[in-house]
């Protein structure tokens, strides 16, 4: 495959990234770096291309030259808080720019995409573990903007034969094992890499948001997938493509964690205490989120080699300890 990654400078292109090229693949990085990192691309030697999936011209420059078959779409804003806070942001940029990218695709004559989506798109759902099939009703705009690509494919598909994956992933952490690649967001909000702040000194404790939720330690309980698994998915995802057909995947572990079981497997591998403080609820945040991969395995024979959460922080600690900066670029 020629491979297309859109977004693909950032926290799971990069992985991504590695994956395809691992697999064999050729392989082209297109990037506004709003959000990425030219070093994730540049460690690989890809070739990277600074631009929006927004202008036409240059992105349909950069399929035709590259003869790319198949695209892998990552171009997407993530924090559901401030989706609530800007809905405008993320309409804009993960749902309009996306329809940008399927007409830049149509008329390059590229029909083959794999859609980064998220487990936001079911909402609070009403039963362990979630399946494809479950209700679809985000509760913010980040799912909402998601959950609109995923109806645009199927419309695409329908309407010009367009073949493509939507992958729904859930909580996703870790760092490559060669401790080159790893998570770099600001501002960062996801619970392991603010709890590893603690034992790098960039904050003094972490918070934990309710203890008297309905789980068995009181706190929210939710399913953690490595990185590395989730690049996997996506290289054997782009190889099962069929022509007309848009498939839907769950991407996690099936296992959940609580948010005290990540704290305590940190201080584990970090061998730092990290207080911990207990505050009021977030609102909007379910006691349960846990995904059901049993159709990825099954059609994808995709396999979670990293399902361990201390391999999980161990190799997020690897990546954080030796780079306190990120790619400080």
């Amino acid at each position: 495959m020629n491979v297309l990654l859109t977004g693909g400078a950032g926290y799971i292109g990069s992985h991504v990234l590695r994956a395809v090229l691992d697999a064999g693949h050729n392989c082209v990085v297109y990037d506004s770096l709003i959000k990425g990192h030219a070093r994730a691309v540049e460690q690989t030697g890809a070739n990277l291309i600074l631009g929006d999936i927004a202008d036409r011209r240059t992105l349909g420059q950069v399929l035709g030259d590259n003869h790319i078959d198949t695209v892998i779409n990552f171009a997407a804003f993530i924090e559901a808080g401030e989706s609530v806070e800007k809905p405008e942001k993320y309409f804009r940029n993960n749902t309009a720019k996306s329809l940008e990218l399927l007409e830049t695709m149509r008329i390059s004559g590229v029909k083959r995409i794999v859609f980064s989506s998220t487990a936001a798109v079911y909402g609070t759902p009403q039963r362990m573990p979630i399946e494809e099939t479950d209700p679809l009703v985000p509760i913010n705009p980040y799912g909402a903007s998601k959950l609109c690509v995923e109806y645009m494919l199927q419309a695409y598909a329908r309407a010009y034969g367009m073949g493509g994956v939507a992958l729904r992933y859930f909580n996703v952490a870790g760092a490559h094992p060669s401790g080159q690649t790893g998570e770099d967001h600001t501002p960062e909000t996801h619970l392991i890499p603010l709890v590893l702040q603690v034992p790098l000194g960039r904050r003094d404790s972490i918070k934990i948001f309710g203890d008297d939720y309905d789980t068995p330690d009181g706190t929210c309980i939710r399913d953690y997938i490595h990185v590395c698994d989730l690049a996997s998915a996506h290289v054997l995802a782009a190889e099962a493509v069929e022509p007309g057909q848009i498939k839907v995947y769950n991407l996690g572990n099936g296992e959940g964690f609580s948010v005290k079981e990540v704290i305590e497997t940190c201080r584990e591998v970090t061998g730092h205490e990290i207080p911990a403080e207990i505050t009021p609820r977030r609102p909007g945040d379910p006691p349960r989120l846990i995904a059901s991969s049993k159709k990825a395995i099954d059609e994808l024979a995709w396999k979670p080699h990293f399902a361990e959460l201390k391999t999980i922080v161990s190799h997020a600690w690897a990546w954080h300890e030796t780079h306190p900066d990120g790619y400080d670029d």
